[in-house]
Formats: structure tokens, sequence, C-alpha cells
């Protein structure tokens, strides 16, 4: 299920009953898009996410923590100037649309009473969020402009008035009774689903699926209607199921339970925790993508580039283990140089290394004498032997390469927008990449990690790129704590806060390992555990490298709920 206007209905019950007279105490802009407003409610703070993703927008209640920038964004400065301190008095729903509007009153610089909206309109790359004076109308600003260059039909600009969105010309869900419903629909038609979409407003493809079906296997005007209806009566009351179904590999998330499609089915007791579940990491990998698909490409490239060169030093290797044969081959002349004139090009000789004493053929240089001939194989001999060494030790580097470029493949599967950064620096530190620009280099800052607290209360630290795997092994870790790491897989290094943690808490470690790992999608992932003095980080090794020894391996599979709920 889309965030239709159903999806918007329940959202917009949810925030009613629990925001209401809350006050907003503080508003973040941690991205271009998305806003959080911590609001004081009935003695408790809540976390409200607001986004206009084009990709993910949304808006719910929320757990997880964001990264806020060092200078807020002019809009987040604006919305502070005005919303800050003031009260909710109204949440609501625009029709069936998937606008919620918040009515805010405040006071001014004055002491005055100032009453404000604030629109918030969920509708993929249309999404926006709209701070407007309600006396006048007029736009003070929004998340998103929108100039009449880019639309004919509405103007998002300070100080323009606001206007709603085109309407769609649906009946509204809650004025239909079956008569009205049949007298949308053309049985003869069929894509009776499409003809829902069509004609009821807020109502998403797949929830009219959902209706169809349980209108039974064989539909028509009795039976349609009834089912049609038990939805709408279900939203009417405020009925909900809240929970997310993972089916043929794609998640997906419901309100109303999708019985048409199978699958495994998780509940939720608030939208909120729905929507917080679901789009857990989604947005992130979606904003890392956008900030770093050049950096993801070059990792990408480097890595193909030095599988190919290893395949082309084996082949060069193979070519250099013939060198037995060239010097088999200038003794065998220098045996036979009495049968050898200068302008043959090959001489049959006896292979006396062979048993069965068989005759092998030489090819020759015609242009140089039989002495001569035989020094050329020596000297192929010599060549190739010597750089049996060279290969193999090129071999050996460039497989270190593809190590290190797949352990930063993997880091960029989970990282977030500041772990990016992070690698970014690291491949400038390292030259493969040139700084963009010669800055003053900054001062050095520790990097932050990741804390976990396991279920027996005991903490745990997860490194996400090289640089925070360093600080987390090498200079925050004491000697006797406990060190994981998922076995001969790229992965992160998670530290346990003990010398000698109980078995449960050594397990969920390995979960977060396994899940910060190549093989964060595999089952029965081998996990390495160690005291800290017994991993080492080899002179000249890449960041992040490290060999240890006396571990324990344990078999764990990743858990995405189970990482989420231990994230401190």
């Amino acid at each position: 299920m889309s965030f239709d206007g159903f999806m918007t209905r329940a959202m917009t019950n949810e925030l009613a009953t629990l925001l209401t007279s809350g006050r907003i105490s503080k508003i973040y802009q941690p991205y271009k898009t998305e806003l959080i407003f911590t609001i004081r409610s009935n003695r408790t703070n809540h976390q409200l996410l607001l986004s206009a993703n084009a990709n993910f927008a949304r808006i719910h209640l929320t757990t997880e923590k964001y990264d806020n920038p060092s200078a807020p964004p002019m809009f987040c400065m604006l919305l502070r100037k005005h919303l800050e301190g003031a009260m909710i008095e109204q949440i609501e729903q625009l029709e069936m649309e998937r606008i919620i509007i918040f009515h805010i009153r405040n006071k001014d610089e004055l002491g005055d009473e100032t009453f404000k909206k604030l629109y918030v309109e969920i509708m993929g790359r249309h999404s926006n969020i709209s701070l407007v004076d309600q006396e006048s109308g007029l736009i003070l600003d929004s998340i998103k402009h929108i100039s009449p260059a880019q639309s004919s039909f509405r103007t998002v600009l300070p100080g323009h008035l606001y206007k709603q969105p085109p309407e769609q010309d649906k009946k509204n869900p809650f004025d239909l009774d079956e008569d009205g419903l049949l007298r949308l629909l053309d049985f003869n038609s069929g894509k009776l689903d499409r003809q829902l979409v069509d004609q009821i407003a807020g109502l998403s493809p797949i929830l009219a699926k959902e209706m169809v079906h349980r209108a039974g296997p064989v539909v028509n005007r009795v039976t349609l209607p009834k089912a049609v209806l038990e939805v709408i009566d279900s939203v009417r009351e405020n009925k909900y199921t809240p929970e997310m179904l993972t089916s043929n590999g794609k998640e997906l998330f419901s309100i109303i339970p999708l019985t048409h499609l199978s699958g495994e089915r998780k509940r939720f007791s608030t939208v909120s925790e729905l929507l917080d579940r679901f789009y857990f990491g989604k947005a992130e990998r979606d904003r890392v993508k956008q900030q770093a698909h050049d950096l993801e490409r070059f990792l990408k490239n480097e890595w193909q580039k030095n599988k190919k060169k290893i395949k082309k030093l084996e082949r060069t290797l193979v070519q250099a283990d013939q060198a037995k044969e060239y010097q088999k081959l200038g003794e065998l002349l220098t045996a036979n140089l009495h049968s050898i004139k200068r302008g043959d090009k090959k001489v049959e000789v006896l292979d006396y290394y062979d048993e069965n004493g068989a005759m092998i053929t030489i090819e020759l240089d015609p242009q140089k004498n039989p002495s001569d001939n035989a020094q050329m194989y020596f000297k192929r001999y010599n060549k190739a032997k010597n750089s049996v060494a060279f290969v193999i030790e090129q071999i050996n580097k460039t497989e270190e390469e593809v190590i290190y470029f797949d352990q930063l493949i993997q880091q960029m599967e989970s990282a977030s927008p500041k772990d990016i950064e992070e690698i970014r620096e690291e491949l400038m530190d390292e030259g493969y990449i040139r700084r963009r620009q010669q800055k003053k280099k900054k001062k050095e800052v520790k990097p932050q990690i990741e804390q976990y607290i396991s279920s027996t209360g005991i903490d745990f630290y997860v490194g996400k790129n090289n640089k925070q795997n360093e600080y987390v092994t090498m200079k925050f870790a004491r000697q006797d704590e406990i060190w994981l790491h998922t076995k001969d897989i790229p992965g992160s290094h998670v530290l346990i806060r003990s010398t000698e943690p109980d078995d449960q808490t050594l397990l969920e470690a390995a979960t977060v390992a396994a899940f910060f790992s190549k093989a964060r999608l595999s089952s029965s992932v081998p996990v390495d555990y160690t005291k800290i003095r017994h991993v080492k980080k080899p002179n000249g090794a890449k960041p992040g490298f490290v060999t240890y020894d006396k571990q324990t391996t344990i078999f764990v599979t990743p858990n995405e709920d189970l990482v989420r709920s231990l994230r401190k």
C-alpha cells in the first residue's frame, strides 16, 4: 500500500490524538527535504518527521536519530522564528487528499497572537511543506519552491497565495452507499480495481485490489459493494491493523490487512511504528545514492579493474612457469651444437630427458649461429625465472586491492551521508582520488561510532567504515575487551565494552557484525570473536585491515529488527 488518502487519514488521526495542544519546542532540518519537530504533549516529547523527499515522502512519529547540519538551512530558520514555542491547535486532513494541515497558534515579538497553517503535501515528486499565514493566506516559505515556469496551475513561492493542488473530481468514500457505488462502476468493462481507483478519492491500486479480492471468487453487484464498504467503514471508524508484509522479496506496508497477498507479516501497535520500521534505512540509502553515485561507480570500476589485472597476471605466471622448458631446450642445443648450422630454422635432436628417448624439434633463429641460439633459450629461461617472483608479488598486492575495494563497497551499502564523507576522505588520503581543491586541512575529528546495548545491558560499538573501524579497534578499545568480525567476509569491526560478556551479548553483537557485513542477506554467517590484545594491524596495511588469532567462531543469522532494537 502506498501513502494514499486512507493512510493519510490514519496518520492524521494518530497525530491529532497525540499532538493536539502540544507545544513545538525544537525544529531541525537534517536534510534538504526533511524536517524534525520535537513536540511536547501530555508530558512526553515526540519526534515528528515531515519529509517531502521525492521517493520517500511521508509524515510520522519517529525514534530514529538524525545528524543535523552545523548551520541550519534558511527554511529551518524561518520555521524556528514562527513556530518554536507555538501550540498545535488542530491537525486535519484535507478531505481525502494526501495533505495534512497543522493549525498553529503562537505569539510574535510584540506578544500578539498569530495563527499559521503548516501544509504537508505527500504527493511523490510533487511533495512539499509550506508555512502559510492563516489570516492572509500568503505563503511565508516552503521547503520546495515552484515557479510559474515549473507549473502553470500553482505557484509555491513566498508572498504568493497558497493554492491547493488540482482536484481530481473523485467521490469521497465516506459519502458512498451500495447504490451510489454501483452507479460508479461498469461491471461489463472489467478491471474493477482500476475503476475503483479512478472513482474513489484517496484509494491506492493495491487497496483496490484488496477490495476486489474480498468480494470473493465470483465478483458481482452484491459482493463487491459489501467488500468495498467493509474496508471504508473500518477506516471511517479508525479501526486499523498496521502491518508490514514481505511478498516476493518486496516490502509493503498497510493499515488494512492485504489478504490477497501471501508472505511474511509483521504487525505494529501504531501507524508511526509501522512507517518508522518500513522506512528504516531506505530514505538514507536513497540520499547516499544521490550524494555518492560517483564514489560507488569509482569503487566498482577499481574493483573490476583489479580483478582483470589478476587474470592477466595469472596468464603471465603460466607463461613464466615455462622457464624450465626454456632451460631444457638450451641444454639440448648446447649438447648438439655440432649438428646445427647457421641458417637452420629448426633442428630435431634426441631428448635425453625423456625416459623413452623420443626426438624433439627445437625452433631456431636462422640469423644466429648455433651457440647464440642456445644462449637465446638460456636468456628466456632467466627472464621467465626472474619474473615469477615479481608476478607473484604483483598478484598478492592486487588481491589486497580487491579485498580493500570489496570492503569499501560493502561499507557503502550501510553508510550514512556522514560515513560517505569519511570514505571519500580516506580515498583522498590513500591517493586514489584527488582532492577537489586545496583547503586548509581540518583539525582531526574523532570518528563518531554507533553505540548499541545488549538485552542484558552491556554496551557494544560498531565501526561503519575504515576510519571508524580503526578508531574502534586501535584507539577506543581496551586490551581485554571482546572484538568481533565476520570470518573471511568484509564487514564492520564490533567491540563489546566488556572483558567477559554473557552469551546473549555475544550472540547479539555477532548478529550486528553479520548485519553490517557483505553477508547481511545470508543465513548462518560465521563471526569470529577474540580479545583485543590478539588483534594486530600489520605495518603498511590498508586502513581498517587487521590480523587476529586465538578466535572463537559462532554462527548467526542477520536480523534487521534485532539490530534496530539494540541501537542506543
